[in-house]
């Protein structure tokens, strides 16, 4: 009883969406093609490549294709000392990380959207030098990973509404 049940909710549910013009954002047709035509200009410094690593993943960047858009990037990096213990050492850092980004048609090279991604994140710092540098570029990673994500997002949402009033 309780599949039948549940089998004429799904059911209803997707009469529903079908009839309010509900487009998945990954279906099809979609965003993922637009997505993988955005070719990232690398920001320098270690922070810049794992940005950009980051963002060809997540837009599933595709080498062989031409692009439609180009983006740049920059790049802020900001670190706050959090937790302090009573000899003024810090042993704990929040680390903030601000990606300005601007979307460029590649055939004309004018600018079509732009936008700001921020991801913080907090890390401890170890009384050992190689432990500390390795939480500092753990934090990196996790912070550049979080801007790729937004600016994925932004980037789907805004492509999905383009061509529709």
């Amino acid at each position: 009883m309780n599949r039948l049940v549940v089998s004429a909710a799904l059911m209803a549910a997707g009469l529903g969406l079908a009839g309010c013009g509900f487009t998945p954002l990954y279906g099809s047709p979609g965003v993922t093609q637009q997505l993988a035509a955005v070719e990232v200009a690398t920001p320098p410094g270690r922070t810049g490549q794992l940005i950009r690593e980051h963002l060809d993943d997540a837009l599933a960047r595709r080498g062989g294709t031409a692009p439609q858009y180009r983006m740049n990037l920059a790049l802020s990096e900001t670190r706050y000392p959090r937790g302090v213990r009573v000899d003024n050492v810090a042993t704990r850092y929040e680390y903030v990380l601000t990606a300005s980004y601007t979307l460029l048609s590649a055939s004309s090279g004018t600018a079509v959207k732009q936008g700001v991604a921020q991801a913080q994140v907090t890390y401890d710092s170890a009384d050992q030098p190689y432990a500390s540098i390795t939480a500092q570029q753990d934090a990196q990673d996790r912070a550049a990973a979080e801007c790729a994500r937004k600016i994925q997002m932004e980037l789907a949402a805004w492509l999905a509404t383009q061509g529709k009033s």
